[in-house]
């Protein structure tokens, strides 16, 4: 099927420039009555044909063929004297030869240029099947990962109901501080791989005053007061159109951050503000900081940037790429600042929602 499509269309760029190639000879002759004076407009087509079309050698040669009895053929037409017939032909065969080097090396470099193109295409092919096959595994493996670990939960949580001693309530709480990291990571990667692959995002108009007040009382309540949360703003109301669920996720994402290189007993500040046409969220600590080589890296996926909290807590690297991903999809931007030993911000800059 393809080899009966293309033959036409190689038949109709060979009459193609056979046509053009005519137009430049007439031009010399005809126009000029003198084909030694002119022969320029020839040179050009076939410059030009050489540059634009793809000829296989064996179309070259018939070009060459045709283009030489329709140049004889014209020196008879205007009646040219033999010597000029005979320089004429000297000055066609240079000409005919040029072309021939010319289109041979045209030939090659835009079937080089076409074999990278598919190579690209395949070698994308292969990358987008392997990352939703990727996408796959990770899914259903963090899936299959909650039972297990709500079960040793669950079984913790009977455990405590009986009269325990101490050392068997410590033991207790590691198995279930165990089991909420091993429930962070398992959100963490279910959430890389959702947004990697679901393009489609609910948003709603939100007040965001009391969406970060109910964020911070939460965190408040989980820190039992070890690293002050406290929220601040400078706009009421502040009306944005964003996904709840996900917002929450990346603010969770940042105080949890924060609070992970906070001393005990220092604060977090989580800040609303206006500045032009954006909403501002800052989310402040005044821990350890970030040194300056890991600031590029922070926001990419595995980032070796990742490391340990003040208190043990462990880091998949994903969550910071999670942040960027769903502020983007709120068509927000995220940035961050930091100074070693004095604490860092991340700023988020979304779109005002308008009313009326």
């Amino acid at each position: 099927m393809h080899k009966k499509a293309s033959a036409p269309m190689a038949l109709l760029v060979f009459l193609f420039s056979v046509y053009i190639i005519s137009c430049g000879m007439y031009s010399s002759f005809i126009a000029t009555s003198d084909p030694s004076n002119a022969l320029t407009l020839y040179l050009i087509a076939l410059s030009l044909i050489s540059a634009i079309c793809v000829f296989e050698y064996y179309e070259t040669i018939l070009l060459i063929i045709a283009v030489e009895i329709l140049f004889t053929a014209l020196l008879f037409y205007s009646q040219t004297s033999a010597t000029k017939m005979v320089y004429n032909q000297l000055i066609s065969v240079i000409l005919l030869s040029a072309f021939y080097l010319t289109s041979k090396y045209f030939f090659s470099y835009k079937v080089n240029y076409y074999q990278q193109v598919i190579e690209i295409r395949e070698k994308n092919a292969e990358i987008e099947k392997a990352g939703e096959f990727k996408n796959q595994v990770l899914s259903m493996v963090a899936h299959d990962l909650r039972n297990p670990i709500s079960a040793v939960e669950s079984l913790a949580m009977i455990m405590e109901l009986d009269v325990v001693s101490a050392d068997m309530q410590e033991n207790l709480n590691m198995m279930k501080a165990s089991c909420v990291k091993a429930r962070t990571i398992i959100d963490d990667l279910l959430e890389a791989a959702h947004n990697d692959t679901n393009n489609f995002f609910e948003v709603e108009r939100i007040e965001l005053n009391q969406l970060l007040k109910n964020i911070v009382s939460d965190w408040e309540i989980q820190q039992d007061h070890k690293v002050g949360v406290l929220f601040t703003s400078n706009i009421s109301p502040a009306y944005a159109s964003v996904n709840k669920e996900k917002l929450h996720r990346a603010l969770d994402n940042l105080i949890s951050n924060a609070i992970k290189f906070s001393k005990d007993n220092s604060r977090v500040d989580v800040r609303l503000n206006k500045r032009n046409e954006e909403l501002i969220i800052e989310v402040q600590d005044y821990g350890l900081g970030i040194p300056a080589d890991m600031l590029p890296d922070i926001f990419t996926r595995f980032s070796k940037a990742r490391r340990t909290g003040l208190r043990g807590e462990l880091s998949t690297g994903l969550g910071l790429s999670i942040v960027q991903q769903i502020i983007e999809k709120h068509n927000g931007i995220i940035e961050v600042e930091s100074t070693v030993g004095r604490g860092t911000v991340f700023t988020i800059k979304l779109p005002i929602y308008w009313l009326g």
